[in-house]
């Protein structure tokens, strides 16, 4: 077996860096619910600074702090020796509001990864995972990973570039928000939308639990309902809106879904379609965010459509071709792409 040094030392450098990446996860988990981040961004502090603000211990804090530092994650001065975040770094790792928020991805991460032994025996079969199946983390990891790009873009763009949406939706409309898990989408299209009302469904029975919870603290409970129940079965209608985050290429039976939405929309109502980034080939998704998103199809999309009936196991990069045979083979007439993120496209869908 020949082996060609120079590129067993390239590999042998990725498998480094992903090995350093796998615990960087569960080290940027630890530092977000212990305030570790938040104590940097407010001031350089040393070790024993560090854990006297948040009540940690100084030697822990230490190992912590020079891993974040030789990931990248903090700054250290060695004239000081003091660690602090960059502005950038502070950004991403601080505020769970803003457009990025770097922690809930890891969270989401090291949840979806305790399921390692069930994958495993599922690939061997092509048995399904369920969602319900996961870790309680998998549900709360995925909310903060994707609620912080719905924050930034929902209501600011992807709505706005819906044909005669938003004039709706401040008028007073219904929407239906399938799949809406902890009810995330639901709330700030409400809270944007006042005169409108809405009604967010998902099978997974915890979190619908969790979103009428989260409905009621916010005080829009009397516009905003939630029920569990399938994308092919939920109730209601004829909706001017109906919304699906993430969700479609999760289905065993999309197709089924897209027809029930046909059915349950308003005969000038709008399906918005909001799916992971990705273009029609493999060759087009081998890139860092394909990556990512194939690494978590593995663990959790793919499995879960194998779960369900419907055939289907579109995966997280299906591609914009793959959501308009979806959309066109249940009846709708008119697809387009209207919006685009480093994580997402948004696709409108009309009958």
């Amino acid at each position: 077996m020949a082996v060609d040094n120079d590129r067993l030392m390239e590999f042998l450098g990725r498998f480094v860096g992903d090995l350093g990446a796998t615990m960087a996860a569960g080290n940027v988990v630890v530092g977000e619910r212990l305030g570790l981040y938040r104590a940097l961004a407010a001031a350089p502090r040393t070790p024993a600074d560090l854990a006297e603000a948040t009540g940690t211990d100084a030697r822990y804090v230490d190992e912590w702090l020079r891993g974040q530092a030789a990931g990248g994650y903090v700054e250290y001065s060695a004239a000081t020796g003091e660690y602090s975040l960059t502005e950038e770094q502070a950004f991403a790792l601080t505020d769970p509001t803003g457009p990025v928020f770097v922690p809930g991805a890891f969270q989401l991460a090291l949840g979806a990864l305790k399921a390692e032994p069930r994958i495993t025996a599922a690939v061997r079969s092509g048995d399904g995972v369920g969602w319900h199946e996961h870790d309680g983390e998998v549900f709360e990891g995925c909310e903060r990973f994707f609620r912080p790009g719905y924050l930034a873009n929902l209501t600011a763009a992807w709505l706005p570039a819906l044909d005669g949406v938003e004039a709706k939706l401040r008028a007073g409309a219904t929407v239906a928000d399938i799949g809406c898990g902890h009810g995330a989408s639901t709330l700030l299209m409400a809270e944007a939308f006042p005169a409108s009302r809405f009604v967010g469904s998902d099978y997974h029975d915890q979190s619908i639990a969790q979103a009428h919870k989260r409905a009621a603290d916010a005080g829009v409970s009397d516009r905003v309902s939630f029920e569990t129940a399938t994308a092919q079965t939920f109730g209601g209608g004829p909706f001017d809106l109906v919304t699906t985050f993430d969700a479609i290429h999760d289905m065993g039976d999309p197709l089924g879904a897209a027809r029930h939405v046909r059915e349950a929309l308003a005969t000038d109502g709008t399906w918005m379609i909001v799916e992971p980034r990705a273009g029609d080939t493999v060759a087009e998704n081998l890139n860092p965010v394909g990556r990512v998103y194939y690494g978590f199809s593995t663990f959790l999309c793919v499995p879960n459509a194998l779960s369900q009936d419907g055939g289907y196991a579109l995966g997280a990069q299906a591609g914009e071709a793959a959501i308009r045979r979806i959309a066109t083979e249940a009846g709708f007439t008119r697809f387009r792409r209207v919006a685009e993120t480093p994580f997402n496209q948004v696709y409108e869908a009309r009958p």
